[in-house]
């Protein structure tokens, strides 16, 4: 027996790499549309513009050039206020990553200052104080882009006042975090974004699952991403739904109907047809013409009623009474199935959408519907358990 070759996890994981210069390498300079409405535009715009004009005005306020000489704002604030209102739920938008980010950044770059004489190569100081500053913002888990902008704005200043990471620097982002905090929340954004997975307690055993297979996956990508946990794990579960949904609309009754059907007519006795219900382990038996066409449907539930069965006092007795042949040939018991069988009857045709009859079977009671083809005649039978299996078929990822 061989065993199926494993997927390269390169290959499955993140795609094939293309080859320089190809079309395929061009094509990934041309920048994808942003999927979002003018709506959204217009309210992550708004938020930037409320975001850095109240962090400037209260920085200006609280001190400004003109008392202690230093600048009231940041340039790398306004990559910041990109983050913290276009993309609320990023990782990298976080409040601890914008405040720790900017300010161990800065205090980094300020350190590298300090010892620029030692180095003697300015684009040295630039590249180790960035590089520095990654390395920290990583461990620290405040990864911030503008923070490699902060620490590489000390170093080509020459600011080496440790005072400078915290006015302005801490304050602009202490700010502007505050600004995001409420106007992320009064626009329907969250913000903070929850970035940890729930706990594992909370989870039944498939969620438990399928969050393990996402950390496994994860793990493997082995990458920064710019989107929340949480987010990832919704729209992976959206797409998934998504997916189910058009597999399921596209499934029609000739595809999972049985086509090994037992039918009686008419005529036939009741005593066949319990055997036939018995013998089978089956629940219901179509009626048809001599022309293959449906007459009706007798179930269980149409032996109990002929029986009266409703009161379960003497089950056995009636309903052997019931199906006990009679030699008279007047009288009032039923005999054959066409005395006590269900003539209005539900069908459906072969290529109408398995969709149409979940109402069937979900509110109105019905167990079993009959599939007609050509010249109306039965061709199939769908059950619920038919039903259930196309359900689960569409499901699972694998079909």
């Amino acid at each position: 027996m061989t065993t199926p070759s494993r997927p390269d996890s390169r290959n499955t994981d993140r795609g094939r790499m293309p080859a320089f210069f190809s079309r395929a390498w061009w094509r990934a300079f041309r920048p994808a549309r942003t999927g979002i409405n003018s709506r959204e535009r217009l309210r992550l715009v708004t938020g930037s513009l409320i975001g850095i004009f109240l962090t400037g005005l209260l920085c200006h306020l609280a001190g400004g050039t003109g008392v202690l000489n230093l600048p009231w704002l940041v340039a790398p604030l306004g990559a910041s206020a990109v983050l913290v209102f276009a993309v609320p739920a990023s990782p990298l938008a976080q409040p601890w990553s914008v405040v720790g980010g900017n300010t161990v950044s800065a205090l980094v770059g300020i350190a590298v200052v300090h010892g620029t004489h030692l180095l003697g190569f300015p684009d040295l100081a630039a590249g180790l104080a960035v590089a520095t500053a990654i390395a920290l913002m990583l461990a620290l888990r405040c990864l911030h882009p503008p923070g490699g902008a902060t620490a590489l704005m000390m170093v080509l200043g020459g600011i080496s006042d440790p005072a400078f990471a915290f006015y302005p620097v801490m304050l602009n982002s202490v700010l502007l975090v505050a600004a995001g905090i409420a106007y992320n929340n009064a626009t329907r954004r969250s913000y903070p974004h929850t970035q940890l997975p729930l706990a594992s307690g909370v989870l039944s055993g498939k969620a438990r699952q399928l969050d393990a297979d996402l950390d496994a996956i994860l793990a493997r990508y082995n990458q920064v991403l710019d989107v929340s946990r949480d987010d990832l794990q919704t729209l992976l579960a959206g797409t998934q739904l998504r997916a189910y949904d058009r597999k399921l609309a596209e499934v029609r009754c000739a595809d999972i109907m049985s086509r090994d059907l037992v039918t009686v007519e008419f005529g036939t006795t009741l005593q066949e047809a319990w055997a036939l219900l018995r013998g089978r382990a089956i629940k219901a038996l179509p009626v048809v013409d001599s022309s293959f066409r449906i007459a009706g449907i007798i179930t269980l539930a149409d032996f109990m009623r002929a029986a009266e069965l409703d009161v379960y006092d003497g089950f056995d007795d009636k309903l052997r009474k019931l199906l006990r042949s009679t030699r008279s040939a007047y009288s009032s018991k039923p005999k054959v199935v066409g005395q006590i069988m269900t003539r209005n009857v539900r069908v459906a045709g072969m290529q109408r959408h398995l969709v149409d009859l979940v109402p069937l079977f979900g509110s109105t009671g019905h167990h079993h519907i009959p599939i007609i083809g050509e010249g109306e005649r039965l061709v199939g039978m769908i059950t619920q358990s038919d039903l259930v299996t196309a359900l689960g078929r569409a499901a699972d990822p694998a079909v």
